[in-house]
């Protein structure tokens, strides 16, 4: 069914006008329904820009610019109305027979006359209490007996103001179905500030109809549900929180609702884009800005040195000795993460015959003492509480279970990042202390990475601390015990992308050098020797290449090189030259 038949079909007539007022109407909707009727169009209009902190609200206080267009409280109901559209003729007896009016136009009028251009707002504020609807009958949204149709007619004439509306009220007209605005997204979808207070909307399936799927008030910015019984139930009920976040997960433009701003993270959904990216971009090899060099602010570099110079030696050899340096109330745990990094992975440094000693760790040894991992952590709210070790007798209890380690901070600082920086003011001044580096486990002497921050607090005269020489005492400890990757993660200069460059590709053939029976016996020795020092999936293609065209390993590397280590193109370079070859390029 088209709108025309939707307008013609709203307007209530007293039965002796139906048939020429019905017939009337639908001749002129029809005309202007024709594929060569020009109509108005929302798809080029300007859209504006959000409004202030509280626009909608400030803008419809008692005070603004108009007073007509405040939003007050609940009105109650009006009385019912017959459904008569007529008009008394000037001068006429009062028994003169009464001419039709059409309702679309009392509608147009009304419109016309809620409609503030400068500000872009059109209040439909207690329609039921305005003269011109009463005097002629009609029916407004929220009106005992009113249906959608009412409302779609004063949705349509409203898409066709200009500029476009960008903030509408519904306040104070007792709708209590959701379903009366189902049609406002249709009409008006570029809409930034709705308010619909003091109405009487109960279910989240009221609010279904203008949100929750692609094209329903997809830019919607402000928000006001203030008195309704949907809003008011849920804050009464202590699901003030929850009631926000379901808001906002159904209009994930919205920046404020009733009055208060909501809080957005950078990572929520995003919002719609009228223009579908097409250009294929480069893919990038760097970020944007260059790794810094570790540095210490706002207190003297000797304080944080002299910390860790003397921690660590200890936290290594002699844990017990530590006791002093920890608060009594100080906090400790540590997590573990298992999983090896993307770029070590891809240096194959946790299966290089260089650091043999990687395949002896153990994570169990970690994992079975307490870590705190909490997006790993089983055993309930019990295990999470346990994990957190309170004191400096209970912090030094759970170290001694960890296995013994080896920091060479004084040897190879290279190998470690140091970033410190004050915390707090005043009496409450604290210093954070952030560090990343490698430690060697005993008794596997393989490598671990790791990232440690200390929050310390100047030792008090006459504290334990510092009749032990020492300066600061830890308040926190929080220790992160992961897979080894190089130090070159902080090295200063440029921070090259993960995926960036392109890297070695592995064909899945599932042979290796050891158990291949395609290279004579003879080579393997050569062969090993050769590939050495090259890594993980750059051995298994060389020996991929030896297997495949029968190269020795030296041609099979330059086959490689040349050939940015992509298999396939080696293959086909080899089929192109290899009648070119001498006998000495293959085993």
């Amino acid at each position: 069914m088209s709108m025309t038949w939707d307008f013609c079909t709203s307007l209530y007539l007293s039965p002796s006008y139906i048939t020429p007022f019905f017939f009337h109407c639908l001749s002129i909707y029809t005309r202007s329904s024709s594929p060569f009727c020009v109509k108005p169009s929302l798809t080029n209009v300007w859209h504006p820009p959000p409004l202030a902190h509280g626009q909608l609200a400030a803008r419809t206080q008692p005070g603004g610019a108009s007073d007509i267009l405040t939003i007050r409280g609940a009105s109650t109901v009006g009385r019912l109305r017959r459904n008569v559209v007529t008009t008394a003729v000037a001068g006429a007896p009062s028994k003169a027979h009464a001419v039709p009016v059409k309702a679309v136009e009392v509608w147009r009028e009304f419109v016309n006359r809620r409609w503030n251009p400068e500000s872009r707002f059109l209040n439909l504020e207690r329609m039921m209490d305005d003269p011109e609807i009463q005097k002629h009958n009609l029916l407004p949204p929220g009106a005992p007996s009113s249906s959608v149709r009412e409302a779609s007619v004063l949705f349509k004439l409203a898409s066709h103001l200009r500029p476009a509306v960008q903030t509408l009220s519904l306040a104070n007209n007792n709708i209590s179905s959701g379903q009366l605005l189902s049609t406002l997204a249709h009409y008006l979808p570029k809409l930034a500030n709705l308010s619909l207070q003091n109405n009487n909307l109960k279910v989240w399936r009221d609010i279904d109809f203008i949100s929750g799927r692609k094209g329903k008030l997809e830019h919607l910015r402000e928000l006001i549900l203030l008195g309704n019984p949907l809003r008011e139930l849920e804050i009464q009920n202590g699901r003030g929180d929850k009631y926000k976040s379901d808001m906002a997960r159904r209009f994930t433009s919205l920046i404020m609702l009733d009055q208060e701003a909501i809080a957005t993270i950078a990572f929520d959904a995003p919002g719609p884009s009228s223009t579908p990216v097409t250009e294929k971009r480069a893919t990038a090899t760097t970020f944007p800005y260059d790794m810094r060099p570790p540095f210490i602010t706002g207190v003297e570099d000797s304080i944080v040195s002299n910390f860790l110079v003397r921690f660590f030696p200890l936290f290594d050899d002699q844990r017990a000795a530590l006791l002093d340096v920890y608060h009594p109330s100080a906090t400790f745990s540590f997590s573990c993460n298992t999983t090896i990094p993307s770029r070590a992975r891809i240096q194959g440094l946790h299966v290089s015959k260089d650091m043999p000693n990687q395949r002896k760790l153990d994570w169990g040894l970690w994992l079975n003492n307490g870590s705190r991992n909490l997006n790993r952590m089983g055993g309930g709210v019990d295990k999470v509480v346990n994990s957190l070790h309170l004191g400096s007798e209970e912090a030094i209890r759970a170290m001694s279970t960890l296995p013994k380690t080896k920091h060479d901070v004084s040897g190879s600082p290279e190998k470690f990042c140091i970033d410190a920086w004050p915390v707090g003011q005043g009496e409450n001044l604290k210093l954070f202390i952030s560090l990343h580096g490698q430690f060697i486990e005993e008794p596997s002497q393989g490598i671990r990475s790791f990232d440690r921050a200390f929050v310390l607090a100047p030792a008090p005269p006459g504290s334990r601390a510092k009749l032990n020489g020492w300066d600061v005492m830890v308040l926190s400890d929080q220790w992160s015990v992961r897979a080894y990757s190089t130090h070159d993660a902080w090295h200063p200069g440029p921070m090259r992308v993960q995926a960036g460059d392109a890297m070695p590709t592995q064909q899945p053939t599932g042979s290796t050098l050891t158990s291949s029976s395609l290279i004579p016996a003879n080579a393997r020795a050569q062969l090993e020797h050769t590939i050495s020092t090259f890594s993980e999936p750059q051995r298994n293609l060389i020996v991929q290449i030896c297997e495949r065209t029968g190269l020795t390993a030296k041609y099979a590397v330059d086959c490689l090189q040349n050939n940015a280590w992509v298999f396939d193109r080696a293959i086909a370079n080899f089929e192109q030259v290899k009648g070119a070859l001498s006998r000495d390029a293959f085993l």
